[in-house]
């Protein structure tokens, strides 16, 4: 009787046992990490590739909620996706200026999300504002949105 109590023991612990160590031999796969999601979004994005990126970029926000980059990268795909989802374009935008209301990225982005959305004069707005943060009329995002504006304005003359 002692024996046969020693050995279900035995099988018992070594049944257990099993499980525990596949589960130390199996490899997991990190999740990517917010900023390599971003790092594969702007692949995307070079490759016009809207889908993969806005996939990219969602999870990247559930993760990161508060990131300006990704909100703006998140705008900027829906903007320029086959078709644009203005609407979502503009929410993300909102968001990534109100967790910095100095990101040159998406004060461009949404201007010419507005120009597309027929509204030249808030475009001109947000141009105003990168002025002010870049200390002048040269920086890369003010040059780009003021040239988007001036091209509105010889396609759409009144």
């Amino acid at each position: 009787m002692k024996n046969s109590l020693i050995g279900l023991a035995l099988a018992l612990l070594t049944g257990a046992a099993a499980p525990l160590a596949f589960a130390n031999d199996t490899p997991t796969t990190p999740e990517p990490t917010v900023a390599e999601r971003l790092n594969t979004a702007r692949e995307a994005i070079k490759a016009r590739k809207w889908s993969q990126a806005v996939a990219e970029l969602k999870v990247a926000a559930r993760e990161e909620p508060r990131n300006a980059d990704v909100h703006n990268l998140l705008g900027y795909s829906y903007r320029l996706q086959a078709k644009p989802d203005l609407a979502r374009a503009f929410e993300h935008y909102g968001i990534a200026l109100k967790l910095n209301p100095r990101h040159a990225g998406a004060h461009e982005y949404i201007g010419e999300a507005y120009l597309m959305d027929k509204k030249p004069a808030e475009a001109e707005k947000h141009l105003a504002e990168l002025e002010k943060i870049c200390g002048n009329n040269t920086c890369e995002e003010y040059a780009d949105l003021a040239k988007a504006i001036a091209n509105y304005r010889v396609q759409n003359p009144n």
